[in-house]
């Protein structure tokens, strides 16, 4: 997180300092990969944390099927 927060900081500076758009869309980019990283990690630990609390092998295989899912969309 704090290597997005600084990120974020540098595409102000670079706002302030008028740089061209295509090097500020590219660090915007980057911030945006970063958070999609971020969400998915949280997501899978989520997801690992009801695979545990389930008792049925049918309910595990599906949340590791939608951990999977939500995997392949992030």
């Amino acid at each position: 997180m704090a290597k997005i927060e600084g990120h974020v900081k540098g595409i102000r500076k670079m706002l302030e300092e008028d740089k061209s758009y295509p090097e500020i869309v590219v660090q915007i980019s980057a911030v945006r990969s970063a958070l999609d990283k971020v969400v998915e990690v949280m997501v899978q630990d989520l997801v690992e944390h009801y695979v545990t609390q389930a008792k049925d092998p049918k309910e595990k295989a599906i949340i590791i099927e939608l951990k999977d899912t939500v995997s392949n969309i992030l």
